[in-house]
């Protein structure tokens, strides 16, 4: 049973963040983009405070809080307003496909403020999945959908920095604490924002409330508990490439729940998409196996 533990976390944390897009798009309409980022944030703010005073976490460092703002910024606060702004005309699978994308947006952030080497062929990858999302972005017409799938894409982008930014503090911190210390950072950045929405939250209705607490308390907060515990327990390689399977569960949830049908050319997109992400993450280890195989494969041809 233990054995088989982090794969299931693995798998759940995949339904729940797919789950998230269609329950954006019901949530949205009746909170409004900043209205419906805030309680989200705050309700996953509040659950991860009352598991961190129960595991007696640590409070962050002073020299720490820059990266805990950066972190807040754009992962929790720019992330969620942008998401939410888009999926006001995007479909939530056409949403999931875009920010599918974000590994590579990360593979060069993680360039430029850490110095990490970008192989060739990380660069093809990024290249084949941007492809991929301009497909997407081009797969329906209207402005207003033209305009949100721009929204999402700068989401995607935001998440995609948020990533290589949690470096510095899990190298001092837990995931929980880092999970923690940007939610909190999410909500008081977002905070001041709340007056433009303050209408829509009061009066919201109850699906709009049960999809928010969903979204705060599951995807949000038990999402991160629960990766954390499969990324602490499962090889990154098996890890990682479990995301790859978010943006077909939200396709296929999105059409159970909403009746929301991507198109051929949004399904196209998605694949492409999918592609480059796969080859932007595990590319160089597949590369370096080859060579493996190859070398071994020589040596047996050509004993000494």
């Amino acid at each position: 049973m233990t054995r088989h533990a982090a794969p299931f976390a693995g798998f759940a944390v995949v339904v729940l963040w797919a789950s998230a897009f269609p329950a954006i798009r019901v949530a949205v309409p009746e909170f409004g983009a900043i209205g419906l980022s805030f309680v989200r944030l705050a309700v996953a703010a509040i659950a991860l405070i009352v598991v961190g005073l129960l595991m007696r976490i640590r409070l962050p460092r002073l020299v720490d809080l820059g990266w805990v703002a950066a972190c807040g910024l754009t992962g929790m606060a720019a992330y969620q307003l942008l998401l939410n702004w888009g999926e006001l005309h995007v479909p939530a699978g056409t949403a999931s496909i875009i920010v599918s994308a974000a590994p590579l947006v990360s593979v060069l952030v993680a360039r430029v403020l850490f110095a990490e080497r970008v192989p060739v062929i990380v660069g093809v990858g990024s290249v084949v999945a941007l492809a991929g999302v301009t497909v997407v972005c081009l797969a329906r017409s209207g402005i207003g959908f033209g305009a949100a799938a721009w929204v999402v894409v700068a989401a995607m982008v935001v998440q995609g920095i948020y990533h290589p930014l949690q470096k510095p503090l899990l190298r001092k911190y837990s995931s929980i604490e880092v999970a923690t210390y940007c939610m909190v950072a999410g909500v008081v950045m977002t905070l001041p924002f709340v007056p433009v929405d303050w209408a829509m939250i009061v009066h919201a209705g109850p699906a709009g409330w049960l999809s928010a607490a969903y979204l705060g308390l599951l995807p949000s907060a038990l999402g991160f508990v629960l990766w954390a515990y499969a990324v602490g327990r499962m090889p990154v390689a098996l890890s990682t490439s479990l995301l790859y399977l978010v943006p077909p569960v939200a396709v296929m949830i999105s059409w159970a729940w909403l009746g929301e049908v991507p198109t051929v050319q949004e399904a196209f997109g998605g694949v492409i998409v999918l592609l480059g992400v796969a080859l932007v993450s595990q590319g160089e280890r597949l590369r370096r196996g080859i060579r493996r195989r190859n070398a071994a494969r020589m040596h047996v041809d050509f004993p000494e």
